[in-house]
């Protein structure tokens, strides 16, 4: 079987983003022997790393692992680059489009693209840019990009990135992040869908743990970029816990989001994935459920009550904090980059998703903001230009039939 990068013990794996997730995902890649190296796009959290001596940082997990070790920190897009076997996008999808443009053209031909997870046909935009790339270089090879319908954890940064004491004395410096679960599952597709099952195996060797009593992550491969699409359930969760909770969030509240997801908000949730499913099977696409996403996702055994499985989750001690501002990804990057993909699809197979479109439309309302038009990888792709079997043969080759071509922000999707 083809590989897609040789069978090394510890493979070097470049990580954009250096939020919770990147954490996180840096850290069971440790667990498994790897070698993660980080970048922040912005710059904000590892600034402070370019005059020290090191480039390094201690990283401590805790939670559901518990883990100290020593990873790289990068300065470049062109660095993280060079210096790695395997890139994971790793950060807000608000943020993809840019980064998919800074590291498009360093990208070698046979370094394997990971996105974590995917928001809005994103890989799609990542292919075509990277074709054009390789039209202007020594070789036409495209890159293998596997999409994530999740991430691989879901985690909280618990203490500042930086530690006072630790650069007056010029010692390693620190980052830590609580891993609240890992996931029993991830579905996954590659484009070319071709490379779907080495894609799959580098997955499973790059987080697998040699120690037996570790939890293992199952990734499963799906129909294309479509389902992978359809399988993020994150942005329809988040529009249910947002709306029911807005003023928790505005009033800074401390507040615990499993335990606040009643069975009127339950209800709510189960009708959005109705939706959702509905959509899928209209595309003729298998995609999990919400019962199974909480089951696998946090542990619990599924009921048919969304509330009742988030209790469990409570009383078994897994819950989080929820939002304590308005200024959330649960609204700011999840109903532009997630709601938005659903209503343009049911639109597109007649099969209107109307509660996520209402959702959207008070969030709008309520922030005086038009997130209908804020998706800046929805505007470049324009899929209302091309025919639903031209998007689906897409979502599989990651080849649109025409170039993608920069359009303006106002333009509408």
């Amino acid at each position: 079987m083809e590989t897609l990068v040789a069978n090394q013990e510890s493979v070097k794996v470049g990580i954009i983003g250096a939020g919770a997730i990147a954490k996180g995902t840096a850290a069971l890649l440790c667990r498994a022997g790897h070698d993660p190296m980080i970048w922040s796009p912005s710059g904000k959290a590892t600034d402070a790393y370019s005059n020290h001596q090191y480039h390094q940082v201690q990283l401590i997990a805790t939670g559901a692992i518990q883990l100290e070790s020593s990873i790289r920190i990068a300065q470049t897009a062109q660095e993280l680059v060079a210096e790695n076997d395997v890139l994971v996008f790793a950060l807000p999808a608000n943020g993809h489009k840019k980064v998919f443009e800074d590291l498009a053209p360093f990208v070698r031909s046979d370094q394997p693209l990971i996105i974590s997870s995917h928001s809005s046909l994103g890989a799609l935009y990542l292919s075509q840019l990277l074709q054009q790339h390789r039209r202007k270089g020594p070789t036409s090879t495209t890159p293998c990009i596997t999409a994530w319908g999740t991430t691989v954890c879901t985690a909280r940064s618990t203490a500042p990135l930086l530690l006072e004491e630790s650069v007056e004395a010029q010692g390693p410096m620190m980052m830590m992040v609580r891993i609240n679960t890992i996931r029993e599952n991830v579905d996954t597709c590659t484009i070319p869908s071709t490379l779907q099952e080495p894609a799959t195996q580098l997955c499973k060797h790059l987080f697998t743990s040699n120690r037996s009593n570790d939890q293992i992550i199952e990734f499963r491969p799906r129909q294309g970029l479509l389902a992978i699409s359809l399988s993020n359930l994150n942005p329809q969760n988040h529009l249910g816990i947002a709306l029911g909770n807005i003023s928790r969030m505005e009033k800074g509240e401390t507040w615990y989001q499993f335990e606040n997801v009643t069975p009127t908000i339950g209800r709510f949730l189960e009708q959005l994935d109705q939706e959702r499913l509905e959509i899928a099977k209209e595309l003729d696409l298998e995609v999990k459920t919400i019962f199974e996403h909480f089951s696998q996702s946090f542990h619990v055994p599924v009921t048919d009550s969304i509330s009742d499985m988030n209790q469990v989750i409570h009383t078994d001690g897994n819950d989080v904090h929820g939002p304590a501002t308005v200024d959330s990804r649960y609204v700011t990057e999840d109903v532009p980059f997630g709601l938005v993909l659903v209503i343009v699809l049911g639109d597109l197979v007649g099969k209107p998703a109307m509660l996520h479109r209402s959702g959207l439309q008070i969030l709008s309302a309520m922030y005086a903001r038009d997130f209908m038009n804020e998706n800046d990888l929805l505007q470049v792709l324009d899929l209302t230009s091309y025919q639903l079997q031209e998007l689906k043969e897409a979502a599989l080759s990651g080849n649109l039939k025409t170039v993608i071509k920069a359009k303006s922000k106002s333009n509408s999707i």
